[in-house]
């Protein structure tokens, strides 16, 4: 079987059909985890900030944290690079399993650091030396739960499990990552979280590496890999042994280019919203933790039920008209949303709005993963859909630090966040412009 023939393999029988479902969950979960473990940081920001970045400037602190929260972003396409070329040569299971279990020990190890008032100034280099290699794994899981859960997924469902990993996996790890910040809020209220709840958050980044473990028992490898690992024994298929350097080849220049222009708008809507709301919450609403931890639970709820939609829209009218509309959706009413939360002060507004903002921000990107995998043949397609997911979106993930930094206070922070977005996704909808479109040209 060639791989161009491979398009109903997934339904060829009861094995394949459950190989297909142990894929989809690898791929969800493993994003999911990894995620939840990005997301612990952002959840403990304003706390992480004055024990690691004090300053007598809130939002000087506060882009400090996210500055660093930038830096493991910077490393994730290393790290692409490195796994991706490990997943398309050796194949992606292994790679996966690699790179998650990395990102949960790197994760737990953040709790047992000591404050800058208790190391001085070696603290924060310190944190900053983990961030990078969290960005290394975080990098290597894109590169493989990216590739494989859409390689073994139905033609006709790509889409929808775009969504599902890319944006269900966000939501889950967003939704873990707001029950822990619950539970540690229960139990270290006040000014006991400064001292002990934000370590232990932390420190549940262990489960990851624990899940992980679990759930790679029974997965197989990608069907598109097995079958050109195949076709080269056989000398019927020629695949590079240089992935990443055929990328910048002057064939495939030009792929990555556009395609960033995509993913950086996708990345940065997705962290000037559901990436910011906890902030956002804490320092322009003043909502206490008990209650933020609630509204994100439901904004994470909303985030899985946008992305999957979204994705799923994209199997329907295809991949470059969902993003221009997207764009335009984005660009028109996430300014409405921001100044308005900003000014709402009934809790039931805030949470309104919060919702909204989540439902818009996971939309922008639902359908990139599998515009990426689209994009690639299976020889070049883990590292060039990690390189172009992770590049663009560790640009798209500096844009909080400069919210933070084009904001001389709290009250300055929505129209802020209003303006960058506004500019952002006019670079988007260049992009939705400019590429082909994509649906259905799996290789």
């Amino acid at each position: 079987m060639s791989i161009s023939n491979l398009e109903g393999v997934e339904t060829a029988s009861p094995i394949a059909t459950r190989q297909m479902r142990n894929a989809i969950v690898a791929s969800l979960l493993g994003w999911s985890l990894d995620l939840f473990d990005l997301f612990i940081l952002l959840y403990v920001a304003p706390v992480v900030g004055a024990l690691f970045f004090p300053s007598s400037i809130p939002t000087l602190s506060l882009a400090a944290v996210y500055a660093s929260f930038a830096v493991t972003l910077l490393m994730r396409p290393v790290g692409s690079g490195i796994f991706g070329h490990y997943a398309d040569v050796h194949g992606r299971k292994n790679a996966m399993f690699v790179a998650i279990v990395g990102v949960g020990i790197s994760t737990a190890a953040f709790g047992l650091l000591p404050t800058i008032a208790q190391a001085g100034y070696i603290a924060p280099v310190l944190f900053l030396i983990l961030r990078l290699v969290q960005g290394i794994f975080v990098g290597g899981v894109v590169a493989s739960t990216h590739t494989i859960g859409t390689e073994w997924a139905a033609p006709n469902r790509r889409g929808a499990m775009s969504g599902l990993v890319g944006g269900g996996g966000a939501g889950i790890g967003a939704l873990l990552a707001s029950f822990v910040f619950l539970v540690m809020s229960s139990l270290f209220p006040g000014d006991a979280f400064a001292v002990w709840g934000w370590r232990c958050m932390f420190f549940a980044g262990l489960l990851s590496s624990l899940l992980g473990w679990f759930i790679f028992n029974n997965l197989e490898e990608s069907p598109f890999f097995k079958e050109q690992q195949k076709g080269k024994a056989a000398g019927t298929i020629t695949a590079t042994d240089k992935p990443v350097k055929k990328l910048f080849s002057s064939g495939w220049r030009n792929v990555l280019f556009l395609n960033l222009l995509i993913t950086f708008g996708g990345g940065a809507g997705y962290y000037l919203t559901s990436g910011y709301l906890p902030s956002f919450l804490k320092v322009v609403n003043g909502v206490p933790n008990n209650v933020s931890s609630l509204i994100l639970m439901g904004a994470s709820v909303i985030a899985m039920v946008s992305a999957i939609f979204f994705g799923g829209l994209s199997d329907y009218i295809g991949r470059k008209k969902t993003f221009l509309l997207v764009g335009v959706c984005m660009a028109v009413l996430l300014p409405v949303c921001y100044l308005g939360m900003g000014k709402a002060t009934d809790t039931s507004a805030i949470t309104l709005y919060a919702l909204a903002i989540a439902f818009l921000g996971n939309a922008g990107y639902a359908p990139i993963l599998i515009f990426l995998n689209e994009r690639f043949p299976t020889e070049i397609r883990a590292s060039g859909t990690g390189l172009s997911w992770n590049i663009g979106f560790a640009l798209g993930g500096m844009m909080p630090t400069f919210v933070s930094l084009a904001s001389a206070g709290p009250a300055q922070i929505p129209m802020s966040l209003s303006v960058f977005v506004v500019v952002i996704f006019a670079i988007y909808l260049t992009g939705a412009l400019l590429i082909p479109e994509t649906k259905g040209d799996f290789r």
